[in-house]
């Protein structure tokens, strides 16, 4: 008789031989097939099986360690080590509208592979605190008296120079860049600052310092920093590791072939502040203009570059859009709300002789305060009585003239160009009021839900306001959440609200915006892009001659 072997693809223990002559002979031919093949089947199975666990716990291991990989960009709680000649160093001074900041950061050596880029993080004391220091006020402060820039910031540098290790000056890169404080001087002051510092730093710090190294940053590069910081944390930029990555197929700008590659779907980011409101996401796809003026306008919205270290690498060339809308800002767009609403109760109450909002007895009804709550607009002496109505819906509907939306195609606030977002295939994080507004007092920050927010929204705005100051007493609201918050959660709620669906057309049903205050329980600064962009070209810069930019 002859001999089944079964032995392929399993290993060497598992190998197995059946002879028909050790089954017993009452067995027919037809049985003896049966449990060969039952056999065999099992084998199969238990294969299978077994390669599905394997594959699970290893998959689960890689995902774990990408995990912690990212988790100590930004929760790295180890004092850098200050011995090790292989760490390197480099300094960022955000210069704002309110004050300056200085970060240090830091990096081993580059592991040489030109597809990688650097692994950044903030420096960290001796105490294992982050090597961070501010100071006020801004720096166009001293917009009338230049000579006076060097000796404000220096101190910035002097706690810089204390934690970098002295032999590592020379080639540590600093960079002083300016934002919105700065943006709004006239050119002249903003150069004669500029060059006070360029002039004067050399002399008492030497850290790599040349003249592009201070500048005045546009909020698109500001907003691109932001964009990279936060991919970076996220690890967006780095090899597809695994099948079940989300992906995106880009056409490279530039590039001479049409053929897309492949490679991690990046996350767009939406900030909401007081003043202003700012969206910035990756465009993957070559994009169309409905008109010749749209495309001219698209030229500063759109920002091209390489995060590679070899410009002639492609591989990380980016296109992202950005746009930052002043005004847009929870606070600012209240303020404007205050005032149409003022200018066109004193317009009405002429027109039709009436008293409306004149006395606390007859107040203007608000749908955007909560229920029953007593407010005040004073405007040239004058006041203006408000009654909440706590109408969600009325309040949404009132706000949606200040989006100021056209009908032109592709585009959002104010008419902006904005290019299409593939909603199917994306990601977004919404900070700072996107945030607070879900989480604050709603207590649903993380998965945005539209459907699940609108409910809570409206809930909140119909409580009566001596219900809603019962709660805040007892604490039920998180804890950095004020009276200012409560009485004016339901107008930033429908204002976030029509912003994000109406404004940038996000449909209701969009389920992948997470709204955040930090990253890996860690706030990710713009000068974490800024040092990133760079310092692009420093693993190269000892086989090639780059200028650092």
């Amino acid at each position: 008789m002859g001999r089944i072997g079964i032995s392929c693809l399993l290993p060497a223990s598992w190998h197995f031989s059946i002879s028909p002559a050790g089954c017993p002979r009452v067995l027919n031919t037809n049985l003896r097939q049966i449990i060969v093949i039952s056999i065999l089947a099992a084998a199969v199975s238990l294969l299978y099986f077994s390669v599905v666990i394997i594959r699970n716990k290893y998959g689960r291991l890689s995902r774990d360690r990408k995990f912690q990989r990212y988790l100590a960009r930004v929760t790295d709680v180890e004092a850098t080590d200050t011995n090790n000649p292989n760490v390197n160093y480099g300094i960022v001074v955000d210069c704002g509208s309110s004050g300056s900041r200085v970060f240090v950061y830091c990096w081993p050596r580059h592991n040489g592979n030109p597809h990688d880029l650097l692994d950044i993080r903030q420096m960290r004391d001796k105490n294992r605190k982050p090597v961070v220091m501010k100071i006020k006020p801004g720096i166009s402060e001293f917009a009338t008296s230049p000579e006076k820039v060097s000796d404000y910031i220096s101190p910035l540098l002097s706690f810089a120079a204390e934690h970098v290790p002295r032999a590592k000056h020379k080639e540590t890169p600093l960079y002083i860049l300016c934002t919105a404080g700065m943006r709004v001087l006239p050119e002249s002051q903003q150069k004669a600052i500029l060059e006070d510092l360029l002039t004067d730093i050399p002399l008492h710090f030497d850290f790599l310092f040349s003249d592009s190294h201070a500048e005045v940053i546009s909020g698109k590069q500001e907003g691109v920093y932001a964009w990279i910081g936060i991919n970076f944390v996220l690890g967006r930029f780095e090899h597809i590791e695994e099948d079940d990555e989300a992906v995106v197929e880009v056409n490279i700008p530039g590039s001479e072939s049409s053929e897309g590659i492949i490679r991690k779907r990046t996350a767009g980011i939406l900030d909401m502040g007081g003043v202003s409101t700012q969206i910035a996401y990756e465009v993957p796809k070559t994009v169309s203009f409905a008109s010749s003026q749209q495309e001219e306008v698209a030229k500063n919205l759109l920002a091209e570059f390489n995060l590679g270290c070899d410009v002639h690498q492609t591989e990380h060339v980016y296109r992202v859009y950005v746009a930052t809308f002043l005004g847009f800002g929870g606070n600012a767009a209240r303020q404007r709300y205050e005032d149409r609403l003022f200018a066109n109760t004193a317009q009405k109450n002429r027109l039709l002789g009436k008293q409306t909002g004149l006395t606390p007895d007859a107040p203007y009804l608000d749908p955007c305060l909560p229920l029953d709550i007593k407010d005040e607009i004073q405007q040239n002496g004058k006041t203006l009585y408000l009654r909440g109505t706590g109408d969600f819906n009325l309040c949404r509907e009132t706000l949606q003239p200040f989006m100021n939306k056209t009908n032109e195609t592709q585009t959002s606030l104010n008419g902006v160009y904005q290019p299409p977002i593939h909603f199917q295939n994306s990601e977004f994080y919404g900070f700072s009021e996107f945030y607070y507004c879900t989480e604050d007092v709603l207590r649903m920050g993380g998965d945005y839900n539209a459907a699940a927010f609108t409910k809570a929204a409206k809930d909140y705005c119909a409580t009566k306001w001596s219900i809603l100051r019962e709660r805040f007493d007892r604490g039920l609201y998180a804890s950095h959440a004020d009276l200012h918050r409560l009485k004016y959660q339901c107008f930033k709620s429908a204002w976030m609200f029509e912003v994000f669906h109406r404004g940038f057309s996000f449909p209701v049903t969009y389920k992948s915006l997470k709204t955040a205050l930090q990253v890996y329980d860690k706030e990710v600064q713009w000068t974490l892009g800024a040092i990133l962009y760079r310092t692009r070209f420093l693993p190269l810069s000892k086989v090639k001659n780059f200028t650092f930019t």
